[in-house]
């Protein structure tokens, strides 16, 4: 299944998102394009979500977790799925932040 979903991802549109994301360099740039580019609902999502992998990584247990965050169980454990997963992408930017992220 994970290959069709990449598939669905292999779009000169998304390649053209991804290289957008790469030209961002700082958080005021960050923060500019994400308003522009999501709601106000999706990006407070997305920082949950990055939350949720910080505490899982740092060994917060799942209750732990959504208590903290008010994560949905769903949410906590489709995080750790992909923290754990062949991606990387949280492990990789959870190391260059330093660790677990601060609520």
């Amino acid at each position: 299944m994970p290959e069709e979903r990449d598939d669905e991802l292999a779009t000169p549109g998304v390649e053209r998102l991804f290289e957008a994301v790469c030209q961002l360099g700082d958080p005021s740039e960050a923060r500019a394009f994400l308003l522009d580019l999501c709601s106000r609902r999706e990006i407070m999502d997305l920082a949950q979500r990055l939350e949720v992998a910080g505490l899982l990584r740092s060994g917060s247990s799942y209750v732990e977790v959504s208590a903290a965050t008010g994560a949905s169980s769903t949410t906590v454990s489709r995080v750790s799925k992909c923290l754990n997963g062949p991606e990387g992408g949280y492990r990789l930017v959870l190391g260059r932040l330093g660790g677990a992220c601060e609520r």
